[in-house]
């Protein structure tokens, strides 16, 4: 394949996003299970794993951290920012850096970065709680954020997921004709793992002559000990685990299809 490089004209000036949502759902019925649950995903995804995260996703991609800005939040969630780069270090200078004031850390911006927001929320007259994660890498030149994709919905409890990829800009050849894509793609899909991909529904709305690509995908299976937080399933009788079982999978059709059901 390494033939088939298109020769391009100095940079490559792509800009390349891919921003996705990944959703987790569970029964936390009391108002003491809601507020574990969310004391619980607060400690499981804050802002120091999700740094973890995001670094292992700049490798994967092979791009190189310039700085990193992360915060926590009250009552809850977290946030976490990497500004990113395609070209190499040099040799004195450092994997990343940043500057600490206070309970803060300043970041340096460049062109390109790697971010993630969390969002734990409940209702108190709602038995489902929901976990929701926002996460965008976006990147310009030759690196592409799809390399990543198949890892970050395996680092989350991913119940459905919505994913949008988008190429803007254009670069040129070496005859200087403009470029608005650099690379195949048919469907979001194509970077997701085949054993990935059979545990979900999945649906795509592509335009393809705008190079925007969206992709959905639904959880098919639900094992209902997954979705109970602190509760043993063989606790509970039989009309209660399929009514429980149906508000779950009812929570999860409003999510993936964007609309509530009457």
């Amino acid at each position: 394949m390494a033939n088939n490089k298109i020769k391009l004209y100095a940079f490559n000036n792509l800009t390349k996003t891919l921003s996705f949502n990944i959703y987790d759902v569970c029964y936390a019925k009391s108002a003491r299970e809601q507020k574990d649950y969310i004391a619980y995903i607060d400690e499981q995804y804050n802002s120091e794993r999700l740094t973890n995260i995001l670094l292992k996703v700049t490798e994967i991609i092979g791009a190189n951290v310039l700085s990193i800005s992360k915060q926590d939040y009250d009552p809850q969630g977290a946030s976490v920012n990497l500004m990113i780069s395609d070209d190499a270090l040099k040799p004195a200078q450092p994997a990343y850096s940043s500057t600490v004031a206070g309970d803060e850390i300043m970041a340096h911006l460049d062109k390109s970065h790697v971010t993630v927001h969390t969002y734990p929320e409940y209702h108190p007259d709602k038995a489902i709680s929901t976990f929701r994660v926002d996460i965008c890498v976006s990147t310009c030149g030759k690196i592409s954020p799809l390399k990543a994709l198949d890892y970050l919905i395996g680092s989350f409890d991913s119940d459905i997921i919505t994913a949008d990829y988008r190429v803007r800009g254009f670069t040129r050849d070496l005859d200087g004709k403009k470029l608005f894509i650099d690379h195949d793609i048919t469907s979001i899909q194509d970077y997701i793992d085949k054993k990935t991909l059979e545990r979900y529904d999945a649906i795509d709305v592509n335009v393809y002559q705008s190079n925007i690509f969206h992709t959905k995908l639904l959880i098919k299976e639900i094992d209902l000990q997954n979705y109970l937080f602190k509760t043993d399933v063989y606790e509970l009788d039989p009309r209660t685990r399929l009514n429980i079982s149906s508000s779950l999978r009812r929570e999860m059709i409003e999510i993936f299809s964007g609309q509530n059901i009457y």
